[in-house]
């Protein structure tokens, strides 16, 4: 695999290429002949870069072609259009293109951010209208050979869920090694022959002939009703005493603030929406051969049976298909089905809560599943008997998990510990969790991790977080990831704040925040900490824009503290200094508590 990343600018262009599997890195600087060698030996390899998908793969291509890459360059960024667009001669020097960045995008300085490493960036701006000195190339190799090290460092840590199973599709389905550039629902149209077709019934959906709504029918009724055919709209009820919301786009139930212990069972549809595809006939009109959906439904079941690896390919072409049914540039683009699917779930899930609601008390309602509370477990055979008549009535399959405790803020906001280990026989994780606060971690996603820690060590464990957190010694652990986008101009770190009493255009005396001094900060991404030191101000961004004749107010970025510092050079393995404020920490990580409707005695609020 070759990595790579372009800079481009007015009057000169960089490549850093970085040979993986020889160990070689190569530098080209403004020189077309010496590019087009280096592709000509190499364009068989897989090309791998960050949003290489939709920026540095043109810029390549301008290059071989003979074209100005800095025009190339702002068709891309500046006019907003799509590279390919540029010129039919691209299509003469194909490049088998891999793109590592996630999907939904995140930035590159982020990731890094997440990962400890460095993220200045340059102090060589990109709309300098010179040629570049030396020293300034020299200065952008640098950090352009950065990024590309850095994109391998992503790339090895998603190489297992991502790469992979991109190869796994193009292996398992007979693909060419150029659809490695293809997104997971690109490839699954094409597995399943899906040809664009346009349809005019996005909401003449239809419901399942197995439902049975009695209690509920006023849901039943919205979704009926073709004034509230808008995605923007949806129907706020309780059901089974639990708020819930029914809208286009899933089922939503929780009781908030909720923590409790006792006999639980986590209701789950096994493989839910390829389920309901293959039952009520919901798949894309545009694939040409549903009974392929079907055959790739069973193998998988199979291989799952078997506990077979394979299994994986089979199981990412199903969870696409529904995302597809919605992306209108997807050839499976069909939403009817994808509304048909999304709302007659919902609606055999309310089937199901009528049934089991006098038996049961209902915790909470998502989109392929319910979370119910034995009243006692004497109950359980009951409910299985009243979940089995649904099983038979609606032909869907459903999974038990049992847990002992819960601790809810939100539907989207939870922790549920399973009854037994916490640990399963491989040391993976068993307890269930969703949110921002209690989230599982990685090195790609390590954004203010020691009060997610604090509060799954209380919940698991009963450890109060001035003991997880006191006894903490990486710095990484307490950082705060920001990032200055594309609204604002620049972060400021540190101005004085006053308050100044003045009189609006009506003559009434109010009171407003006035902002002086501070430091203009270069980079764009920061690693934020808090401070003791209170002479110390937040860190803002600036927007420039102008309200009643005066520069609207610097916000401060959310999350962050009054007194901060920054931290934009490697952290890793850097111990704990003694200006950081540990309360700040310890008192975040208690009011993300109070959220799920815990005291600092443990109790409830």
């Amino acid at each position: 695999m070759i990595f790579y990343d372009f800079e481009v600018f007015a009057y000169d262009w960089l490549v850093v290429l970085i040979d993986l599997n020889a160990k070689e890195e190569t530098v080209i600087i403004n020189d077309p002949e010496k590019l087009k060698g280096f592709y000509e030996k190499q364009k068989g390899t897989i090309w791998a870069g960050y949003n290489s998908r939709n920026y540095d793969q043109y810029i390549l291509k301008g290059i071989l072609c003979g074209f100005n890459p800095k025009q190339v360059n702002d068709w891309i960024i500046l006019q907003d259009k799509p590279g390919y667009r540029f010129s039919s001669l691209f299509k003469n020097f194909p490049v088998i293109n891999y793109d590592v960045m996630p999907n939904p995008p995140i930035s590159l300085k982020a990731l890094e951010a997440f990962m400890g490493h460095s993220i200045k960036e340059t102090t060589v701006p990109f709309d300098i209208d010179r040629p570049l000195t030396e020293e300034e190339l020299a200065e952008t190799v640098k950090y352009c050979r950065h990024d590309v090290e850095e994109t391998v460092e992503v790339w090895l840590r998603r190489k297992a869920d991502e790469f992979d199973a991109q190869m796994s599709l193009v292996k398992t389905f007979n693909l060419p090694i150029s659809d490695i550039g293809r997104t997971k629902a690109q490839l699954s149209a094409k597995i399943l022959g899906a040809i664009q077709r346009d349809h005019n019934d996005e909401f003449e959906i239809e419901f399942p002939d197995t439902l049975r709504i009695e209690r509920y029918t006023e849901v039943l009724n919205w979704y009926k009703n073709p004034l509230n055919r808008d995605y923007s709209k949806s129907l706020e009820i309780d059901v089974a005493g639990v708020p819930h919301v029914f809208a286009w786009g899933g089922l939503h139930g929780a009781i908030p603030k909720y923590f409790g212990e006792g006999w639980y069972i986590n209701v789950d549809v096994a493989s839910y929406y390829p389920s309901l595809m293959l039952r009520y006939g919901w798949i894309s009109r545009n694939v040409a051969d549903p009974a392929k959906y079907d055959e790739i439904y069973h193998t998988r079941l199979k291989l799952k049976a078997e506990k077979n690896p394979m299994q994986q390919p089979y199981k990412i072409v199903l969870n696409s298909t529904y995302g597809a049914m919605k992306d209108r540039h997807n050839a499976m683009y069909d939403p009817r089905q994808a509304n048909n699917v999304c709302v007659g779930g919902q609606l055999l899930l309310l089937d199901l809560i009528e049934r089991l609601e006098d038996h049961c008390d209902i915790i909470q309602s998502n989109t392929d599943g319910i979370l119910i509370k034995l009243r006692r477990y004497e109950d359980f055979d009951l409910i299985d008997d009243i979940c089995w008549e649904w099983e038979e009535r609606t032909g869907m399959r459903l999974e038990f998990d049992e847990f002992q405790k819960v601790f809810q803020k939100d539907v989207n906001n939870y922790l549920i510990v399973p009854a037994g280990p916490l640990l399963d026989e491989k040391g993976k994780p068993r307890w269930k969790c969703k949110g921002a606060y209690v989230k599982k971690l990685s090195d790609l996603d390590y954004d203010l991790p020691i009060v997610n820690q604090a509060i799954i060590s209380f919940f698991l464990y009963g450890t109060k977080p001035e003991e997880t957190i006191g006894n903490c010694n990486s710095l990484r652990d307490f950082q705060k990831v920001v990032k200055v986008s594309s609204k604002y101009k620049y972060a400021l770190y540190s101005p004085v704040i006053t308050m100044e009493k003045i009189r609006d255009e009506k003559g009434r005396s109010k009171t407003v925040k006035r902002f002086r001094g501070g430091e203009v900060q270069t980079d764009k991404t920061f690693r934020v900490f808090a401070s003791k030191d209170h002479s110390k101000g937040g860190l803002f961004k600036v927007s420039g824009k102008v309200v009643k004749g005066r520069q609207k107010n610097p916000e401060q970025f959310a999350n962050t503290p009054e007194h901060c510092f920054f931290i934009n050079d490697d952290v890793t393995g850097l111990p704990i200094p003694d200006e950081l404020d540990k309360q700040y920490y310890i008192d975040t990580a208690w009011s993300r508590l109070a959220d799920f409707g815990v005291d600092k005695e443990g109790g409830g609020i």
